[in-house]
């Protein structure tokens, strides 16, 4: 017969083991000091477009009435700017690369199965 307490304690010892490994992990994860490395992680998993947003200021720059029609020769520019931004700096994100590898995945696997 198994003692019930006996149970008790050792899936606590288990429980405490397991925190214990991950806070050590954890330790060990911010004990990293890589600034590029953190940079880069963080891109990935929030991409900031700057591209759209500046074709954004240069439409409203450019659509906004004003009489000496400074904001159009602002705005034109901006927008132009916007657009190199968008195909240099593209704003997809790990969930973006996810998804399209998922999307890949399920139309190679509906070809395999068309030729078998």
């Amino acid at each position: 017969m198994v003692d019930p307490l006996k149970e008790r304690l050792d899936k606590l010892r288990k429980f405490s083991d397991s925190a214990k490994r991950r806070a050590n992990l954890y330790a060990e994860v911010s004990g990293i000091n890589d600034k590029p490395v953190a940079s880069s992680l963080g891109a990935l998993q929030k991409a900031p477009a700057p591209g759209k947003k500046l074709q954004k200021i240069g439409f409203l720059m450019l659509w906004v009435p004003e009489p000496t029609g400074i904001t159009c020769a602002i705005g034109g520019p901006m927008i132009v700017a916007g657009r190199y931004l968008d195909k240099k700096y593209n704003g997809s994100t790990i969930h973006d690369i996810g998804h399209h590898t998922k999307n890949s995945m399920s139309s190679i696997s509906d070809f395999k199965n068309s030729i078998m």
